[in-house]
């Protein structure tokens, strides 16, 4: 595993006790993807942030590495909560775009019909509120189920994409 160290002897990552609850496995690939986006700063936060909103998933990475290289970096801080926020953008747009074409018969395999219509529904009552809201809320929320549904729904991209930005932006810049 590579260390990630704020200082001699200094663990970034967790608390040493939160870190003992990880399986090896799981510590050693955070402090990889850790390490990774530190060495490359902005564009690492930002291609985490695209590949977590698209078709893979960082539980919390966005959130955990912006606070610690803020914390590294103070001065920093809105490059790179933009840097998020720009990844997260681009990984939404992008499932959206699979679910406009596509997406309610790979929605329809793993989430019950009653609650794929729910979800249609709920974009034709609330329009931009039923992404706007979830892009705000921090795991354990099922943002990218919004995200699919959004796509499957065939909400405007002019809603959907500004939506995202607000949300996002406002998660990661506060």
């Amino acid at each position: 595993a590579v260390g990630c160290t704020g200082g001699p002897g200094r663990r970034l990552l967790a608390p040493a006790r939160a870190r003992h609850r990880l399986p090896p496995q799981m510590k050693a690939l955070l402090e990889s993807i850790y390490a990774f986006a530190v060495a490359i700063g902005g564009p690492g936060l930002l291609l985490i942030a695209f590949l977590d909103s698209s078709f893979l998933s960082f539980p919390q990475a966005n959130d955990l590495l912006i606070v610690l290289m803020v914390a590294r970096e103070p001065a920093w801080m809105t490059y790179y909560a933009g840097m998020a926020t720009l990844g997260s953008l681009l990984g939404c747009v992008v499932l959206a775009e699979v679910a406009r074409r596509g997406g309610q018969a790979f929605l329809l395999k793993r989430v019950k019909a009653t609650r794929v219509a729910w979800g249609i529904r709920l974009f034709e009552r609330f329009g931009v509120l039923a992404i706007l809201v979830p892009s705000l809320l921090p795991p354990p929320a099922p943002f990218k189920l919004f995200v699919l549904l959004a796509g499957v729904a065939q909400m405007p991209r002019w809603g959907f994409a500004p939506s995202i930005l607000v949300g996002r932006g406002g998660r990661y810049f506060g």
